[in-house]
């Protein structure tokens, strides 16, 4: 993953290049095929993913699934809290392709460059009040 695929993504458009190079030094890249499971409640949560191509399903408690497509992120609230583990099962709508951030590269991120803190506190406040993706 490149500088410049990085600054592709919404959630890093406007991080520094420094940020952007700590960045390219620590993500995974993952593709999972329809149907795969990402992340079932319970997991550990080692860090966050961003979403590069296709789509996920987020299940969350017996709600309706949440699909969620290119620029998303989810796994975000493993930064908050050390010990937090998943809340809910992620699997793959489409294939998928995924950055996988470590919780402490993620969080050094976020604590380093506001863009980043204020997006995903944004994305955190519109779930949590349930307000559609489109909106």
């Amino acid at each position: 993953m490149t500088v410049d695929d990085l600054r592709a993504l919404p959630l890093f458009a406007d991080v520094s290049d420094a940020g952007l190079q700590r960045l390219a030094g620590c993500v995974a890249e993952l593709e999972r095929d329809p149907g795969q499971v990402i992340a079932l409640p319970g997991d550990p949560g080692s860090g966050m993913f961003v979403i590069c191509e296709g789509t996920v399903s987020v299940e969350l408690r017996g709600d309706e699934p949440i699909e969620l497509g290119e620029g998303n992120f989810f796994g975000e609230l493993a930064l908050l809290t050390p010990e937090a583990t998943r809340i809910g099962r992620v699997r793959a709508g489409t294939r998928v392709r995924l950055l996988s951030i470590p919780r402490e590269d993620a969080l050094a991120i976020v604590e380093s460059e506001p863009s980043v803190a204020l997006k995903v506190l944004k994305e955190i406040a519109r779930r949590f009040a349930g307000v559609p993706l489109d909106t």
